[in-house]
């Protein structure tokens, strides 16, 4: 399967996530040549024009996230080179799992007395749960 290298790609970010609140640019860059690797030799389930939308809906919804106070720069490049990798098909259903998943997280960071979220952990599990669902298709 093709979404097995990055969902440890952001399982790694997770970590760098957690410990210093910042995410490594080579995951990003690495996600995004993935996901062209994997488009150029026909593995993906997706081809070019998906990939450039999906990196634009993520670039998108990253950025305004960003101007909102939410996410951080790496946290951008992340979520676009998610885009990118997943599709203008699956990201949506990404999207929507990993927001999901942020709000149960915030809302545990905030029980425990936290106010600042590392969001990678969130799009981690909001990947493998799309992958969970794909699966059951």
């Amino acid at each position: 399967m093709t979404q097995l290298a990055p969902l440890l790609a952001l399982v790694i970010a997770s970590i760098f996530d957690v410990r210093t609140r910042q995410i490594p640019d080579s995951i990003s860059i690495g996600l995004l040549l993935w996901a062209v690797a994997t488009t150029a030799l026909g593995t993906s389930s997706h081809g070019w024009v998906s990939l450039v939308l999906g990196m634009g809906l993520g670039l998108s919804v990253g950025v305004l996230l960003f101007w909102l106070g939410g996410f951080g720069g790496g946290d951008v490049k992340l979520l676009a080179s998610l885009g990118a990798t997943l599709g203008l098909r699956a990201f949506p259903a990404f999207l929507f799992y990993a927001a999901i998943a942020g709000g149960l997280l915030a809302a545990l960071a905030l029980l425990r007395g936290k106010r600042d979220l590392a969001y990678a952990p969130a799009m981690a599990l909001g990947l493998a749960v799309l992958m969970i669902v794909q699966g059951m298709r």
